[in-house]
């Protein structure tokens, strides 16, 4: 028998389906994430260049990005209630037990969301309804809560993997809690910069991405030059920044976990000079079956020297290390990533040097395509940033202080399973309703920038967003633009 199946054998029944539950809220969250956290300060950016510089096509981008920015905070609320609720319903072990040493990053998320949504509501009806720079700075504030948010759930993330601030009883609760040690751990600086940045880079390429498919179309006006531009210098100027924190966050982990850098690399015996395998898979037995082998690149990477010794998986006890299967999965989502951030760095310069040569932006269509496609890479490689993080932990919920089995519900598998059959149904709504309406405002904008169909005549995002509201327009008679809001 192996390892995993002895593992999985051994293990509660309620937790295989606890934990594909709550990786499937995750990993549908995280994909609303980076547009809820950096989206606002893209926002920001076109709008402070509107007003700068008198310019109605960027007021417009601002416009139209903030009813986009509404619309999916809405459904991130939604779903990220969805995973508060899960992690006391789920694994109530945990909560019952570690919940008062690091909780409070939960309720910095809660009063992040709360304010975030109060600004936004300012924001939307503020246009028109303000003074152009009065309304630009009642904005400003909508940044910091999105990271104030962030900083709430990287700190309680944090804590799980370097847990501290506490100290055990003789019944092994914990006792005696320091709040700013529980919430600035090792960890969490490295995790919370890496995050960030990861995602204002991956709204950048998402948004930009919107805008280099109407290029590759044949819109080459003013409004998709612009809505391209602004967004992608965002990202290209982020990326060799997210290259250097992910290398710092790499060796953290490496001294501050080793097992779970072990079991992203792919290590199975503590040794030097140890290489590195792109891809690949691990064994049982511990040899790794394909994958590109690179002699001693490891150890470098880790300690920049072939001399520098790195732990293996087989240095602590099976039950307390990452099966070949898990390890194996976090080693793929952690070469992903960091494939996927080689080739965005090579974009970035692509454009940097056409922007440095010509002051433009590249001519070439496949510039284009693979702009386009940097979105959606961008939130790949932050769901395998997450499953790096989480499946690299395992089995611990806190590190090496709690076990996930210790953790799960004794709620019943088979209602867990009705459950989890019900939230990726209902899941499957929301989202395909978050998409309907974002295309139905993409065809209202077309329209109204074509100047035909009803939308020209509706569209209350068109012509200059302030200046004072118009009477009702008389019947038959065609409204100012913007009176409608």
């Amino acid at each position: 028998m192996t390892a995993a199946a002895h593992l999985l054998a051994n293990a509660p029944a309620q937790l295989l389906p606890a934990r594909e539950l709550m990786a499937f809220t995750l990993a549908s969250h995280i994909t609303l994430v980076p547009l809820g956290v950096a989206l606002p300060l893209i926002t920001l950016l076109m709008h402070y260049r509107g007003l700068r510089r008198a310019d109605p096509v960027a007021l417009l981008l601002a416009r139209r990005w903030s009813a986009v920015m509404a619309v999916q905070f809405a459904v991130g609320i939604v779903t990220g209630t969805v995973l508060s609720f899960e992690f006391g319903l789920l694994w109530p072990g945990m909560m019952g037990r570690w919940g008062d040493v690091f909780g409070l990053g939960f309720g910095v998320e809660a009063w992040a969301f709360f304010l975030e949504a109060i600004l936004i509501a300012i924001y939307l009806y503020g246009w028109r309804r303000l003074k152009p720079w009065t309304h630009f700075w009642l904005g400003v504030p909508l940044p910091l809560a999105a990271l104030m948010g962030a900083f709430g759930i990287i700190a309680a993330n944090s804590w799980m993997n370097t847990p501290q601030g506490f100290t055990l009883d003789a019944s092994g609760r914990p006792v005696n809690v320091s709040v700013q040690q529980a919430i600035f751990t090792p960890m969490f600086g490295p995790q919370y910069w890496h995050f960030a940045v990861a995602m204002f880079l991956t709204a950048g390429y998402v948004v930009a991405g919107v805008y280099a498919v109407g290029w590759l179309r044949g819109r080459r006006d003013r409004y998709h030059r612009l809505g391209f531009t602004v967004p992608f210098t965002v990202a290209a100027i982020l990326t060799p920044v997210q290259f250097v924190l992910g290398d710092n966050i790499a060796r953290q982990i490496f001294h501050k976990q080793p097992i779970k850098f072990a079991a992203a690399e792919l290590v199975w015996d503590t040794d030097t000079h140890v290489p590195e395998y792109l891809f690949g898979r691990l064994q049982e037995d511990g040899s790794v079956k394909g994958g590109l082998k690179i002699p001693q690149l490891d150890s470098i990477l880790a300690g920049l020297s072939p001399d520098t010794q790195v732990t293996g998986l087989s240095s602590v006890p099976a039950d307390d290390r990452p099966t070949a299967l898990q390890a194996t999965i976090a080693h793929w989502a952690f070469d992903i990533m960091a494939t996927v951030g080689s080739v965005l760095i090579l974009l970035a310069l692509w454009y940097a040097w056409c922007w440095w040569r010509r002051r433009d932006l590249p001519r070439s269509r496949w510039f284009f395509r693979c702009a386009a496609l940097a979105g959606v890479a961008s939130v790949v490689t932050v769901e395998c940033g997450w499953i790096t993080t989480e499946v690299g932990r395992q089995p611990w919920i806190v590190y090496e202080n709690m076990r996930v089995s210790e953790a799960v519900t004794p709620t019943g598998a088979a209602s867990l399973w009705t459950m989890f059959g019900i939230v990726v149904t209902v899941y499957v709504l929301v989202f395909g309703a978050f998409l309907a309406v974002l295309l139905k405002m993409r065809t209202r904008w077309r329209l109204a920038d074509s100047g035909t169909g009803p939308a020209a005549e509706e569209d209350p995002e068109a012509g200059t967003p302030y200046g004072p509201r118009s009477a009702a327009a008389a019947p038959g008679t065609r409204r100012a633009p913007g009176s409608e809001l």
